[in-house]
């Protein structure tokens, strides 16, 4: 099922278990009972609840988009190092560079073909692609500088095969939810308690009442859901991409 479906049908699912039970509870309201005004202490606890929920469901997006972008930015960091390694390497001989672009564009390529779907299903690096790494540093280490400019183009490689190996490990550190399951906890039973707070509120089978009901479960409701899918960054449908390797790699495409 389709993640997009999937909300949309706990939106709409929302919404009906709402209308369902103001409906349900108008029916069964005793006759005698006064649906025209509210306790003032109740409509300050009602008006309470909301405001704290909404700070918290403020900090918990703001969460996970945090940890989505240092995730996007890991990913960055990593194909730019990746491809410095290969414009320095371009003052050493022919042998020499055809041997890093071999072992960057088989990292890279086992990146975006294998490893991206071994995150998504394993929760995992690859020990593949960290062997692959490790090869591209073996290869660069082991090559003598024969004069100053290959001397300085070495030490920088070498610096930017650090940062690689440095953003993987990040990248490897993001897999999987970041969300706490106290704070899932706290999230829904608010949820509950704020959307149940309605119903102190004696709103009644008006068509505006309704809608205004409906409207508000189902924002919450997104809202959840927007979390959710933030919290993997790698593994759910808004999830970071391989777009970065594919910009700085335009072969792979062909």
């Amino acid at each position: 099922m389709s993640e997009w479906l999937a909300l949309a049908l706990a939106m709409a699912g929302a919404c009906l278990v709402v209308v369902a039970v103001v409906l349900v509870r108008h029916r069964k309201a005793d006759e005698h009972e006064d649906t025209s005004e509210t306790p003032d202490v109740i409509e300050y606890i009602t008006m309470m609840i909301g405001v704290v929920y909404a700070i918290v469901l403020g900090l918990a997006i703001a969460g996970v988009w945090e940890s989505r972008s240092s995730a996007q930015d890991d990913v960055q960091r990593e194909a730019q190092a990746l491809h410095e390694v290969g414009a320095r390497a371009e003052v050493f001989p022919a042998d020499f560079r055809d041997t890093v672009a071999k072992d960057i564009d088989g990292y890279v390529s086992f990146v975006v073909d294998t490893e991206w779907h071994h995150m998504r299903t394993d929760g995992e690096l690859s020990p593949e692609g960290t062997e692959l790494l490790a090869k591209l540093r073996t290869d660069v280490a082991t090559r003598t500088p024969q004069n100053d400019i290959e001397a300085q183009a070495y030490q920088a490689m070498m610096d930017k095969i650090a940062t690689v190996d440095e953003a993987r490990n990040s990248r490897g550190g993001n897999i999987g939810p970041t969300m706490p399951a106290v704070v899932w906890f706290g999230l829904i039973v608010g949820a509950l308690v704020t959307i149940g707070m309605l119903f102190a509120l004696q709103i009644r089978r008006s068509r505006r009442e309704l809608v205004l009901a409906g409207t508000f479960s189902a924002l919450i409701g997104f809202l959840l859901f927007l979390i959710w899918d933030f919290d993997d960054p790698f593994g759910r449908g808004m999830s970071v991409t391989t777009q970065p390797f594919l910009d700085l790699f335009p072969s792979l495409n062909q």
